[in-house]
């Protein structure tokens, strides 16, 4: 008997890679926002599409993700959506070569697809690799570390890139979606030649199917949950693209400045992870979420009505330094926000999978489908700048995190206990 152990080293960068890439090509639609509005002269919902499409992918793809990496395994589920990411991010390429905003959707959309099968495959494929328990816990804690990394970089990159918002063109993306590409490429030839445990794959089995006549949807609180996710990840990810619009266009600060402001947001949110993570095993989902709605209640409440006086803050610049930068009070609260949002995911699934035994991994799978709202509240901030005004349409973000507070205070109880989960 071979009682070797294999290293898993270099499949474990690979992983590491993906998560940096998730964020970096999700990314990529906020800074590309400006680009279309400006390029193709639309409004502020129309720039939102692409984020729109990316996100919508989800909806369309959460369940049959899970469905293939059970069927099929980790290895050939990341293979496939490395080569949808690469078509992705490809055709958004060749949308910049033709000055195609059909071009550029369709690319977007795609790249929605790989980033949903992607993520649905390395959270737990890292956990496998690590050997599970605290190693395993441990990789996916460091992969969500370059996961934030990638989301703070790409705006700053691509404001760089850039220059003048009102001469941005996709074209300009290119080195950073060559960068994508050259990545998925590398990870693709590594994963296709090294061998790697497959636990999860559906086997055969002999015995029929019992049906069931409930499901997570016959919870009362992960119902609530799932909308909470929805509403969350649209905030999480709103709240930088319109500050983006509103200092590019309002504002007129130039897109490189406009970049690292918005880097620092995901920078943050990098921070808070970090620290929920030190302290998530003596605080409570429920107190955790409850603490930090409650804190961007008020920074978004502050970012309305403050007035509009100016303020040099802290920026995370492009060379991996600390900058600063004159923006006004209003962005910089806006900003802040995303210490508060950086810990609302894990808290918001914690409360809502409480409890529900067997039907954890159909959860999960429909939160993956939930993950759309990063692209529908976005459009309907976007909408609400058209006729209202920038500050205006972040009343679209109170009532979001409201709700989610709602939620962590009253919406998260379980009432159904009566509902066998063995």
């Amino acid at each position: 008997m071979n009682t070797k152990k294999q290293n898993y080293t270099l499949p474990i960068i690979m992983m590491f890679a993906l998560f940096f890439m998730i964020a970096f090509v999700t990314g990529l639609q906020n800074p590309m926002g400006i680009i279309i509005k400006n390029q193709f002269d639309t409004s502020n919902l129309l720039s939102q599409l692409g984020n729109a499409a990316t996100f919508i992918a989800y909806a369309f793809m959460g369940i049959p993700a899970g469905l293939l990496l059970k069927r099929i395994g980790y290895k050939k589920t990341a293979l496939a959506a490395i080569c949808v990411g690469f078509t992705g991010v490809g055709v958004i390429y060749i949308s910049g070569l033709m000055g195609n905003f059909g071009i550029y959707l369709a690319g977007a959309f795609i790249s929605g697809f790989s980033m949903c099968m992607l993520n649905t495959v390395v959270n737990p494929m890292l956990n496998t690799l690590g050997g599970g328990g605290n190693k395993g816990n441990q990789l996916i804690q460091l992969g969500g570390a370059l996961n934030s990394i990638g989301a703070t970089i790409v705006p700053v990159l691509l404001g760089a890139l850039m220059g003048n918002a009102a001469q941005a063109q996709i074209s300009d993306a290119a080195p950073a979606l060559i960068l994508a590409m050259g990545i998925f490429v590398l990870t693709f030839l590594v994963l296709f030649f090294v061998n790697i445990p497959e636990p999860h794959i559906a086997q055969k089995s002999n015995t029929p199917e019992t049906s069931d006549t409930h499901s997570p949807l016959s919870f009362r609180h992960f119902t609530l949950g799932a909308i909470a996710v929805f509403i969350y990840v649209g905030v999480e990810v709103s709240i930088p693209n319109i500050t983006n619009l509103f200092m590019t266009t309002d504002l007129a600060i130039d897109t490189a400045t406009a970049g690292t402001v918005v880097g620092t947001y995901w920078f943050l949110m990098l921070i808070g992870r970090l620290i929920g993570a030190s302290i998530g095993s003596k605080i409570s989902g429920k107190t955790m979420l409850t603490f930090t709605t409650s804190i961007a209640l008020i920074l978004v409440l502050l970012a309305i009505f403050c007035p509009m006086s100016m303020v040099n803050m802290p920026v995370f610049k492009s060379d991996i330094s600390i900058g600063m930068a004159d923006v006004p009070l209003n962005v910089l609260f806006l900003i802040l926000c995303g210490l508060c949002t950086s810990v609302m995911w894990g808290s918001i699934f914690n409360l809502a999978v409480e409890g529900l035994g067997k039907y954890t991994a159909t959860a999960s799978g429909i939160f993956m489908v939930m993950v759309c709202g990063g692209g529908i509240l976005p459009l309907i901030q976007g909408a609400v700048a058209d006729n209202g005004g920038f500050l205006s349409s972040f009343w679209v973000i109170f009532v979001g995190i409201a709700y989610i507070l709602w939620y962590a205070l009253f919406g998260s109880k379980n009432i159904n206990k009566n509902i066998v989960t063995n």
